[in-house]
């Protein structure tokens, strides 16, 4: 991963599946910045907004109950995602990189 430059798209590609639940976690934050996963997310969420809160009376006040935010990615072995390379997400990348391989372009 060191030849990978700091800048432009890169297509990753995950290996194995971290034990570290935070390793996880990363390479799921990492998966949702794909701008294909961010516009579905944007569109559950106002779909969420404008029919899935329940509101309910509960001791003379108005309850709103949310629903949970809908899984779009999930990491497994084999999955891939598009990611634009930036100085703030090197980090990220570098603390995974033995879980992922990554294609320029």
């Amino acid at each position: 991963m060191a030849t990978i430059a700091h800048t432009g798209t890169v297509h990753f590609t995950v290996t194995a599946v971290p034990a570290e639940a935070r390793r996880k976690q990363t390479i799921l934050r990492l998966m949702r910045m794909n701008p294909g996963v961010q516009g579905a997310l944007d569109r559950l969420k106002r779909e969420r907004l404008r029919s899935g809160n329940r509101r309910t009376a509960r001791a003379g006040r108005i309850w709103l109950a949310r629903e949970e935010c809908t899984r779009v990615v999930a990491v497994t072995k084999g999955a891939s995602f598009t990611l634009r390379m930036t100085p703030q997400v090197v980090a990220d990348v570098k603390s995974v990189e033995k879980y992922l391989q990554a294609k320029a372009g």
